[in-house]
């Protein structure tokens, strides 16, 4: 039900366009569209405190260590993956890739630039949040 609905979508943003004809050049505006799946969408509407415990069982599950999630937040859309930063209470910082299937790849902050990888650096969540719930003042 969900593939039709954003085919028909595409198609409707792709027919817009210049109507006009002869020498008119139609406008080059891109739009990055982003489609996230519902598993990756609910990572974005939980409360800081069940999202700390998420990222943490990520973490864990990964096999690495914290003892607790003292900071966290929305870092960016990198291939299809919702990339997310988890600071622990041992200093330990992680980027946590989060795939349409739920699934979680865990890596240290550290890594980031050798593997080609965004920074850890939170930015405003596209729900509107910051990486503390405080909507974002105008």
């Amino acid at each position: 039900m969900r593939l039709p609905v954003l085919a028909l979508a595409a198609l409707t943003l792709a027919a817009c366009g210049s109507g006009g004809g002869g020498t008119e050049q139609a406008a080059t505006n891109t739009m990055d569209i982003s489609v996230r799946s519902e598993e990756q969408n609910r990572l974005h509407q939980l409360p800081d405190l069940y999202r700390d415990i998420a990222l943490k069982r990520a973490i864990l599950a990964s096999g690495l260590r914290c003892k607790r999630v003292v900071r966290s937040g929305y870092v960016a859309e990198y291939n299809k993956l919702s990339m997310w930063s988890a600071d622990c209470d041992d200093n330990r910082s992680w980027g946590i890739f989060v795939g349409p299937d739920g699934s979680a790849q865990v890596r240290p902050c550290s890594d980031m630039t050798r593997f080609k990888l965004p920074d850890c650096r939170i930015a405003e969540d596209p729900s509107g949040r910051t990486a503390r719930g405080i909507p974002k003042q105008s």
